[in-house]
């Protein structure tokens, strides 16, 4: 039995925008890859599943855009949004919890397992006082202070929100005042209400010539005012999507079970990730490797974020990560670990939590695109192109 005939033992995460499309435009190499990928029944050779740091949209939507784009069925449980871990976060399921983001939030939250959220509209329709910056929303007078109004007991920051001012003083208003932001309090509490963030990304490629801001940057604000407004660090009870170990392990976990459902007995051993954002998918990908050295040099399965895992040992003994040129990183530009001429070193792009290593910015592979990526992988091991 050759290589391209027996059951794989390895598998692909592969990113989204920047690597399979860019904005609305699938990227011409995505269509060759997965020519390479599928078989002449429509079916894929290898377990693949899509890990993208987006996360206002659902699931469901997510995979029948890359089905029309990519010309072959994606499943809804193929995806991971940035979001998705969340799920494993059941002690604040049945939480009130104020919702960040855009796009189907409620449903997105519903989703994820949270019974009870309020909206950043909802509140701001409750306290019409709370949103000052735009004087056309400003209440003409002045309305009655509500006292029926449920404190909020945490914060899900879901994705980027579209009134950035809103969001940030309305979330900060939860903070400071433990929920109540209809009384305010003398002293701000800390630590403060639990807060879960997905989507680190501080930048992303679309359409445009320049990368445009992600939720990374949003984070970034919040956390600043944060600081500034308490003289305290703003703290995460999660944070999730790349480069989160927790989201590879959910990851890893979707590989198995879409390889059990396609009957390949053979474990798989190796994960393939493929990206185009050094601080997020070379970064995670290498830190999750950095994971399961340690995991194999220790000889026992440690527990994700929040001792939210391990269902089961795993089978996994390497996460290679491969750099895409079609995206947020830059072969002509200064390398990810190189200084800036003229600067003491390179802008650090990662988010606060994660410190910068130069050693986990540097990717296994940089190819021009996800198509050679796809040769190198089946080159290495040993399987027909």
């Amino acid at each position: 039995m050759t290589a391209a005939q027996s059951a794989p033992t390895f598998g692909f995460l592969l990113d989204i925008d920047g690597v399979l499309v860019r904005g609305h435009r699938v990227i011409p190499a995505a269509l060759e890859a997965f020519r390479r990928l599928v078989n002449s029944h429509g079916q894929l050779r290898v377990p693949v599943v899509f890990v993208t740091n987006a996360g206002n949209i659902l699931q469901q939507s997510k995979a029948q855009e890359l089905s029309a784009l990519l010309g072959f069925k994606v499943e809804p449980d193929q995806v991971i949004l940035s979001h998705s871990p969340m799920k494993l976060f059941s002690q604040y399921h049945n939480k009130r919890m104020l919702v960040s983001g855009q796009g189907p939030l409620v449903e997105n939250a519903r989703v994820l397992g949270f019974e009870n959220v309020v909206t950043v509209d909802e509140l701001r329709m409750a306290f019409p006082v709370l949103d000052m910056v735009d004087l056309q929303r400003r209440p003409k007078t002045t309305p009655l202070l509500r006292n029926d109004f449920p404190a909020i007991e945490g914060v899900l920051l879901l994705g980027e929100p579209i009134r950035w001012e809103t969001s940030l003083q309305l979330i900060m208003d939860v903070l400071l005042s433990n929920g109540n932001p209809g009384t305010g309090l003398a002293t701000a509490p800390y630590p403060h209400l639990p807060v879960l963030a997905s989507n680190m990304d501080l930048l992303w490629m679309a359409e445009a010539r320049m990368p445009r801001f992600g939720h990374g940057t949003f984070l970034l604000c919040l956390e600043t005012i944060y600081r500034k407004m308490t003289g305290k660090e703003l703290r995460y009870e999660g944070l999730m999507g790349k480069p989160s170990v927790l989201t590879y392990q959910y990851a890893e976990d979707l590989i198995r079970q879409q390889a059990e459902r396609r009957g390949w007995v053979a474990p798989i051993r190796k994960l393939y990730a493929i990206g185009d954002n050094p601080m997020s998918d070379v970064y995670g990908a290498n830190l999750f490797h950095k994971y399961l050295q340690m995991v194999k040099h220790d000889g026992a399965e440690k527990q994700g974020a929040g001792g939210l895992w391990r269902q089961r040992p795993s089978a996994t003994q390497s996460c290679a990560s491969i750099l895409v040129c079609t995206g947020v990183y830059n072969p002509k530009g200064p390398e990810p670990t190189q200084p800036v001429q003229g600067a003491e070193e390179a802008p650090f792009h990662g988010h606060r939590d994660f410190s910068f290593s130069p050693g986990l910015m540097e990717a296994s592979h940089i190819v021009n695109d996800v198509n050679e990526a796809v040769q190198l992988v089946f080159h290495k091991e040993g399987w027909i192109l």
